[in-house]
């Protein structure tokens, strides 16, 4: 699955990218701080999962945007959906067209595993999802689970 962003090049997530998604990912997190020894489990197991997927925007060789997005099945959608968990674009590359090609190519894997919608939290980016089609559905509820 690939597609280009103006001129960066969206395709599936490799081992050789754990480094640059890293750092994107510490940009993401204000709630938690990733955590490098974690995150390159987690990255790994998620690279191997057939339910998800990690995506990234490509340009010069740098890594400018990612995308984790992951399949579940559900009983009121009569099927599965697809959740996507974390996007980032790096603040160079924003209004790029870089998070807007992410999202297609999320949303066509969605379409050819048959699911009934893409779905998202955010508390940041409302404007530009809504100028993607998506509309606002339910609160999002969260209770942290002591470690």
């Amino acid at each position: 699955m690939s597609g280009r962003a103006t001129d960066a090049l969206v395709r599936r997530a490799q081992s050789a990218d754990r480094d640059q998604i890293l750092t994107l990912a510490g940009d993401l997190a204000t709630s938690y701080e990733v955590q490098a020894s974690v995150f390159g489990l987690v990255f790994e197991t998620l690279l191997a999962a057939e339910t998800a997927r990690v995506l990234v925007a490509e340009k010069d060789a740098q890594i400018v945007g990612y995308l984790l997005a992951q399949l579940h099945h559900t009983f009121h959608a009569n099927g599965p959906v697809v959740w996507i968990e974390e996007v980032l674009v790096a603040a160079s590359h924003r209004g790029s067209g870089v998070g807007r090609a992410m999202m297609s190519a999320a949303e066509l894997w969605a379409h050819e595993e048959g699911c009934a919608y893409v779905a998202l939290a955010t508390r940041r980016a409302s404007g530009f999802y809504e100028r993607l089609g998506y509309e606002p559905s339910a609160s999002y509820y969260k209770r942290p689970i002591s470690r």
